[in-house]
C-alpha cells in the first residue's frame, strides 16, 4: 500500500472509506476520513483497496458519488445466471465489466460492493467469488422468505399484544401459538419448560419479569389465563376437551343406535325406580327400586346405567375412556370421561324415559345378608330424579305414597349393621363440597345424612353381588380389597374425644384400597369380596366390570382376558391416581381462596391431632366449612379442644396458609 491509496476497512461493522497517510510501524498505517479524522489500522483490517489512482481525503466524497449510480443488486441475478452455467468464479474487476463493461475504480469497488454483500448468488474464496449452484440459491432464497415472514409475523404478534394490553378485542392468529404456547409452558413448568427461550424474549420485549410469574401475569393480562387458571390441571396430563373424532363417534351413536348386543333384556319398566343424587349431577347412573314378590319376599334393586349399550371395547369411545380412566370432579365444573351428549342423555337414567340398565336383583337375609341375587340386562323407565335433600324429608315425613323409599331405608340400616357385624369400620368427618359459580365460591359441609348412607349402603351392596357373580364364575375383574389395618386398643381410642378426633385417628390407620384380578377381602367395608360396578359413565373400571359381566350373561367369552384385564388396571390406576391428585390440589386451591376473601372472618375450629407436637403444629377441622388445615398453635391444647381462629396470611397459589388463635373474639357461625 503507497501514500493516497483510497482503502475500504470495517469500524464496528460498518464500512469506511479513507486515504493511507503514512505507515505507522511495520503492520499498521495511518489513513485519513473524508472529515479529516486519523485513524491507526492493522493491514488486515483493510478489507479492499481501489486501484488505478491516488487520492486525497476530499475526494471521497466525489467517489462515492462516482459508485452510487452503479449499486443495484438485482443486477447480480443477471451475472449469476451467466457465470453459474459456465461455473466460472470471478474477481471484483472481472464483475465490473461483466456488469458495466468497464472497469474504472469505480466500477471495481461497485462491483466489489455487491459481492461483499451479496449472500445469496455468491460465496468468496479467497480475492475470487464462486457463483453457488441453482439448488443452493433456492434453499437460501427460501431460508430468507421464511425469515422475512417471520419477522413480519412477530411485528404484527407485537401490535396484537400491544391492543389486547390495551383491552381491546383480539383476534389471535395460528401464527401467535408458538409464542402463546410458549409463554403458557413457561408459566407451568418454569425453567424446565421447552421453549423457554421465546417466552423470555415475549416478556423481555414487553418489558416484564423475565420468570414463570411474568408469563402467568402477562397471559391473564393478556385475556388469554384467568387470575385463578388451573395450573395443577396444565401440569397434568388429562386431557380437556375431546378429539373431533370422538366428538363425531359419540353423535353418530346418538342419532342412529347401534346393534343392542343384549336383545333380551329382563323388562323392569314396571317397577318405580328412584334416582338419587346432588342437584347439579347431570350423569345419573343408578337408580333404586323396591318390590314384593309372589312368595312374600322382598326384593331390592340396584339399577345401574349401561353404557356399554352404546360402545364395544376397543372403539373410539372405550378407547378414549380408558385414557381418561374418570370423570374430573372440580369446583369450576367437571371434565367427563365421555361426551356430555351421551354421558348425560342416551348413557343415564333419565327420569320418565326407557333406559338401558344392568339391574341387580337382590334378597336379603333377617341380618342383612345377601340371600339371593341376579343380574341381568334390563330396560326401566326412572320414575323420580330426586335430591338427597328430598330423600331425607320424604324418611322424615314418612310418606304414605312412597313405602318404597322407606323400605330400602330400613334394608340399607339393616345392611349397614350387618357389615358392622362382619367387621365394617365406619369413618365419619365432615366434608367440603367446594362449588366456583361466577366466580362466587360457595361451601357446604357434606354430612352422612340417612339418604346419603342409604345411597352408599345399596352402591355397596351392589358391588359385593358383582364381586360375587364373578368369583362363581370366575371372571377376570378389577376387585378391590383393602388389608385389615392395625387400630389402636379401644381403651387408647375411648380416651379420644368422640367425633372428628377420634374418626381422625382412625382413618390414619387405615391403608390404601389395592385393586387386583383375584378377590380378597375388603377391611373397612367388611366383605369378602367387592368391585366397584356402580358408576360406568363415571369410571373406567367400573366399565370393565360391565363389560366382562354382560358377557357372561350373554354366554360369550368376556372380551378381556385376565392378563388384558390387568394390563388396563396398571394404566386406568396411574390415570385415577393423577385425577384424583389434580381434584384434592385444585379443591386446597379454593378453600385457600375462599378463606383469603373471608380473612375478616372468624372461625370455630377444633384440634383433630398433632402434626409435630414438639413445634406445636396441629392439624385442625373448621366445622364451619368442613375443612382440614393445619397451624401453629402457641399455647397448651388438648386434642378435641375448640379454638376461634382468623385467617392471618394466606396465598393460594403457593398453598401458604396461617392462622391466628382470637382470644377473646368467638367466632360467629357463618353462613356457606
Amino acid at each position: 500500500m503507497e501514500k493516497g491509496t483510497l482503502v475500504e476497512f470495517r469500524l464496528h461493522g460498518e464500512r469506511c472509506l479513507a486515504v493511507a497517510e503514512r505507515p505507522e510501524g511495520k503492520n499498521h498505517w495511518i489513513v485519513v476520513d473524508d472529515r479529516g479524522q486519523a485513524r491507526t489500522i492493522n493491514a488486515k483490517q483493510v478489507s479492499y483497496e481501489v486501484n488505478g489512482e491516488t487520492y486525497k481525503p476530499s475526494d471521497i466524497p466525489r467517489f462515492r458519488k462516482e459508485v452510487d449510480p452503479f449499486i443495484d443488486p438485482e443486477s447480480l441475478e443477471v451475472a449469476w445466471e451467466f457465470l453459474v452455467e459456465e461455473g466460472l468464479a470471478v474477481d471484483p474487476a472481472e464483475m465490473a465489466m461483466l456488469l458495466f463493461s468497464e472497469k474504472s475504480p469505480a466500477q471495481c469497488y461497485a462491483a466489489y460492493y455487491l459481492l461483499s454483500e451479496d449472500k445469496l448468488y455468491f460465496k468468496q474464496k479467497g480475492d475470487r467469488y464462486e457463483p453457488r449452484s441453482t439448488n443452493q440459491v433456492a434453499e437460501i432464497k427460501h431460508q430468507l422468505e421464511v425469515a422475512r415472514e417471520r419477522e413480519t409475523q412477530q411485528k404484527e404478534f407485537w401490535a396484537r399484544v400491544e391492543q389486547a394490553l390495551r383491552g381491546f378485542q383480539v383476534e389471535w392468529q395460528q401464527s401467535d401459538r408458538h409464542r402463546l404456547e410458549a409463554l403458557e409452558r413457561f408459566a407451568i413448568q418454569g425453567d424446565e419448560a421447552t421453549g423457554r427461550a421465546a417466552a423470555v424474549e415475549t416478556l423481555a420485549a414487553l418489558k416484564r419479569p423475565e420468570n414463570p410469574q411474568g408469563a402467568f401475569d402477562l397471559l391473564v393480562d393478556l385475556g388469554l389465563w384467568s387470575r385463578h387458571e388451573n395450573l395443577f390441571l396444565r401440569r397434568s396430563s388429562i386431557p380437556v376437551n375431546f378429539s373431533t373424532k370422538v366428538l363425531e363417534v359419540a353423535h353418530q351413536r346418538t342419532e342412529v343406535a347401534p346393534p343392542d348386543p343384549d336383545s333380551e333384556r329382563l323388562d323392569l319398566t314396571r317397577l318405580k325406580v328412584y334416582t338419587i343424587d346432588d342437584e347439579s349431577t347431570k350423569e345419573i347412573d343408578d337408580g333404586l327400586s323396591w318390590e314384593l314378590i309372589p312368595d312374600g319376599k322382598q326384593r331390592l334393586w340396584v339399577h345401574i346405567a349401561d353404557p356399554t349399550r352404546w360402545l364395544t371395547p376397543g372403539d373410539e369411545l372405550d378407547l378414549d375412556a380408558r385414557r381418561r380412566s374418570t370423570t374430573l370432579y372440580l369446583p369450576t365444573g367437571m371434565i367427563p370421561m365421555f361426551p356430555a351428549e351421551l354421558a348425560t342423555g342416551p348413557m343415564s337414567l333419565v327420569q320418565g324415559k326407557i333406559c338401558n340398565a344392568l339391574s341387580f336383583g337382590i334378597i336379603l337375609d333377617d341380618d342383612g345378608a345377601v340371600s339371593e341375587y341376579s343380574i341381568h340386562a334390563s330396560i326401566i323407565k326412572p320414575t323420580y330424579r330426586l335430591t338427597y335433600e328430598d330423600v331425607d324429608e320424604m324418611l322424615q315425613l314418612g310418606v304414605p305414597a312412597e313405602l318404597e323409599i322407606d323400605a330400602i331405608a330400613r334394608y340399607a340400616q339393616r345392611r349397614q349393621m350387618w357389615r358392622r357385624s362382619q367387621g365394617a369400620i365406619n369413618i365419619h368427618l365432615p366434608e367440603a363440597s367446594i362449588k366456583v359459580d361466577a366466580d362466587e365460591i360457595h361451601i357446604e359441609v357434606l354430612e352422612d345424612s340417612p339418604s346419603r348412607q342409604l345411597v352408599a349402603e345399596m352402591m355397596i351392596l351392589a358391588g359385593e353381588v358383582a364381586a360375587r357373580y364373578a368369583q362363581t364364575h370366575q371372571l377376570a375383574l378389577p376387585f378391590r380389597s383393602q388389608p385389615q389395618p392395625e387400630l389402636p386398643p379401644d381403651e387408647e381410642l375411648l380416651q379420644l374425644p368422640a367425633g372428628p378426633v377420634r374418626a381422625c385417628a382412625i382413618r390414619r390407620c387405615m391403608p390404601r384400597s389395592e385393586m387386583s384380578i383375584t378377590p380378597a377381602r375388603h377391611a373397612s367395608l367388611g366383605l369378602d369380596s367387592y368391585t366397584q360396578v356402580t358408576s360406568p359413565i363415571r369410571r373406567y373400571s367400573d366399565l370393565l366390570t360391565h363389560f366382562q359381566i354382560k358377557a357372561h350373561l350373554r354366554g360369550e367369552q368376556p372380551p378381556f382376558s385376565a392378563e388384558e384385564v390387568k394390563e388396563v388396571m396398571i394404566g386406568v390406576t396411574t390415570a385415577s391416581q393423577e385425577a384424583s391428585l389434580v381434584e384434592r390440589q385444585t379443591q386446597r386451591y379454593w378453600a385457600l381462596e375462599y378463606l383469603r376473601r373471608t380473612s375478616e372472618q372468624a372461625w370455630q375450629a377444633v384440634l383433630l391431632r398433632w402434626l409435630r407436637e414438639d413445634e406445636r403444629l396441629g392439624l385442625i377441622l373448621l366445622e364451619d366449612l368442613g375443612l382440614e388445615l393445619p397451624m401453629q398453635i402457641k399455647r397448651s391444647v388438648a386434642l378435641g379442644e375448640r379454638l376461634d381462629v382468623r385467617v392471618s396470611y394466606v396465598d393460594p397459589r403457593s398453598d401458604a396458609i396461617r392462622f391466628q388463635e382470637l382470644i377473646d373474639q368467638p367466632a360467629q357461625p357463618a353462613a356457606t
